[in-house]
């Protein structure tokens, strides 16, 4: 027999945690690099840019087209691990509250 009661116990437990981790996503963070270590990025669980580190090296008029890229570069790869990691973080929250469904996306969060 279905139990409705239990299934709402288990959406509020769910809704509860994925509040928890949303909250915890800016504390996780990702460190990227581009250009041999010359340009580095961190971001957040969040996606957001928290620190661009540039290297001396790079700050002349000649460079500056390539320092561009590697800007790009490093901030792209950094914001693309952090959210892999927050996607990882909310799924581990999360595990055993939901049934496996098809097409379940926690995508839809956010994330």
């Amino acid at each position: 027999m279905f139990d409705m009661m239990g299934m709402m116990g288990k959406v509020k437990e769910l809704q509860e945690k994925m509040q928890q981790a949303q909250s915890e996503m800016q504390y996780i963070t990702a460190t990227a690099e581009s250009g041999g270590g010359l340009v580095k990025a961190t971001a957040n669980g969040e996606r957001r840019l928290l620190k661009l580190e540039i290297d001396d090296s790079l700050l002349t008029p000649q460079d500056r087209d390539m320092l561009a890229d590697l800007v790009v570069a490093a901030v792209n790869k950094a914001t693309q691990e952090a959210g892999e990691k927050a996607r990882e973080a909310m799924k581990s929250k999360t595990a055993g509250l939901m049934p496996n469904l098809p097409g379940l996306d926690l995508g839809s969060f956010g994330l």
